[in-house]
């Protein structure tokens, strides 16, 4: 039976990072993936403007189509800003959301990520996903985005995976939606560079003895 999933990300290029691989090889399985932008991503950044976000959102138009993702929603708060928000008014568009599409899977950020936004969007999801009676929710997984979830620090909690998605057939389409945001990529060595990433996919399938993989850590799954 076919699974209605929702990717919630603080950034358009969080949901191929941290997960581009897994919603990959959902689509390819029949599964609905819709994705949810909280932050625009762009206008923290000196002299941005709208162009800038024309140009963020094409590029991820150009990353739903290849990854197969049903929908994308933009949620359009500042970016690099939310910790400066009411906590209830990202949940509440979330809450929204969810009663909407009833995802039976949620993706989403790491509770320990440097990136405020990461931070707060976690916080959100968790708080818009309780598990109250009649919750649709079975299973809520957070990713990793490299120049974030690698750099928190001593103060933050460490990304300990314990759940790792064989990604190998579908790490081409992976690469291309990474490519797709080539304005957020970075050279390397940096941590947000292609190859990096590559390497990254195969570090974490040689953790479980595939090709190549994504790391999550489970917050919550009802079996």
């Amino acid at each position: 039976m076919n699974k209605t999933v929702l990717v919630i990300a603080a950034h358009a290029d969080d949901e191929a990072l941290g997960c581009g691989g897994a919603i990959a090889k959902h689509t390819a399985a029949g599964d609905t993936v819709d994705v949810v932008f909280v932050a625009d991503g762009v206008m923290s950044r000196a002299g941005a403007g709208d162009d800038e976000i024309l140009r963020r959102q094409q590029a991820t138009e150009n990353a739903r189509k290849i990854l197969g993702i049903h929908s994308t929603v933009f949620l359009g708060f500042p970016d690099n800003r939310l910790d400066s928000l009411a906590l209830l008014d990202i949940v509440q568009p979330i809450e929204s959301i969810v009663g909407k599409r009833s995802p039976e899977i949620i993706y989403t950020h790491h509770c320990g990520d440097l990136n405020i936004d990461h931070r707060v969007v976690h916080q959100a999801v968790m708080t818009a996903c309780r598990p109250l009676p009649g919750c649709p929710v079975r299973e809520i997984l957070a990713f990793e985005v490299m120049s974030s979830t690698e750099w928190g620090g001593a103060g933050f909690l460490p990304f300990m995976p314990n759940l790792f998605v064989d990604i190998s057939r579908h790490m081409d389409v992976k690469m291309r939606a990474l490519e797709a945001y080539a304005l957020e990529m970075r050279a390397a060595p940096h941590s947000r560079s292609i190859e990096h990433l590559r390497h990254l996919a195969q570090h974490r399938g040689s953790c479980v003895g595939v090709e190549a993989a994504e790391a999550f850590m489970v917050m919550r799954v009802i079996r």
